[in-house]
């Protein structure tokens, strides 16, 4: 699971730790259109640094993304060479989808330097990363597909990177995406695929809960067996050596 833009509260990692769940945990970045971030730079670095100690002994945490996108970005190779050395013991990736860009701010783009060449692509998967000698291949977020629920949805104009209009024909698109993420990992090294998202989060309706938690939006016994395909065709490729 990536816990994106924010964090929780301790309960949530001890839960975590006690099930199992891996966490990529985002620094929450700076994000206002037009800011000079040069104001801002020194206290990003000192709340990051305080949210890595804080969470210093969650083993649920495998990587540090201290950059989205883009977003308020600024010397994304230093800090991921400095996050790397600050905590060892974990995985980093520098600026999860670079290849995305908001348009008031130059792109920082690729640092080279982190465990991951991670690529966002919508609806995808198609166009994921490959690895390169160094890096693992991660789609740090793809899928976003939509599904309005009447009576369960945030009280605003909602949208989604694409629409199904039906729980069976989203959960048809959703085996789709699933299976064509486990060709990209049997053919093309793809290691992650993190897929937007768990829940709707208000004025999106691309998540597999509703807003409220109150509606299952996919079949949920169907996508647990695309799951558990993936992942025995990861056990297979461990098992014979590969990437």
């Amino acid at each position: 699971m990536r816990k994106h833009m924010k964090t929780e509260p301790q309960r949530f990692y001890y839960y975590a730790d006690k099930m199992g769940l891996l966490v990529w945990q985002d620094m929450p970045a700076i994000w206002y259109q037009h800011e000079d971030t040069l104001k801002v730079r020194n206290n990003f670095r000192k709340e990051y640094k305080t949210l890595i100690d804080q969470h210093y002994n969650s083993p649920s945490i495998i990587t540090w993304v201290p950059f989205n996108e883009n977003w308020g970005a600024f010397d994304v190779p230093g800090i991921t060479a400095w996050t790397k050395k600050y905590d060892p013991s974990r995985l980093v990736n520098g600026n999860s989808g670079f290849n995305n860009n908001p348009g008031y701010q130059k792109a920082e783009g690729d640092p080279m330097n982190g465990d991951y060449v991670d690529t966002h692509i919508y609806v995808g998967p198609d166009g994921a990363s490959r690895p390169d000698k160094n890096r693992a291949a991660s789609l740090g977020e793809f899928g976003g597909v939509g599904l309005f629920v009447r009576g369960h949805m945030w009280p605003t104009r909602n949208d989604a990177y694409d629409y199904e209009p039906t729980k069976a024909r989203l959960t048809d698109r959703y085996v789709l995406l699933i299976d064509q993420v486990e060709q990209l990992m049997k053919y093309r090294g793809l290691s992650v695929a993190i897929y937007t998202q768990t829940t709707d989060v208000e004025h999106e309706v691309n998540g597999v809960l509703t807003y409220d938690r109150a509606v299952e939006k996919m079949e949920l016994e169907r996508i647990k067996a695309a799951h558990k395909a993936v992942i025995e065709a990861g056990y297979k490729i461990v098992e014979k050596g590969g990437r």
